[in-house]
């Protein structure tokens, strides 16, 4: 079940944009070695760059953000106090 105003979380909340930019990171890493060592990247950067926005996204989530402070509460109503 999603909380009442999910698009908006989608939108604005920044471990979501972290998330993603993780998914892209993590696709680059892949995409890399196919490029024949085209550009002089060291191994294991976008691992460690993947590494470091997880952790944001996790620091991102258990913060509260601004014009989201309601969504957790709308989605636990007993809890919300």
């Amino acid at each position: 079940m999603f909380i009442a105003n999910w698009r908006q979380v989608l939108k604005r909340a920044w471990s979501v944009r972290l998330l993603v930019l993780a998914g892209v990171l993590s696709g680059l890493e892949v995409a890399l070695p196919l490029l024949g060592g085209i550009y002089p990247i060291p191994t294991g950067i976008f691992a460690a760059l993947t590494f470091l926005s997880v952790g944001g996204a996790f620091v991102a989530r258990i913060l509260a953000q601004k014009g989201l402070s309601n969504a957790d509460q709308q989605d636990c109503p007993d809890e919300a106090g």
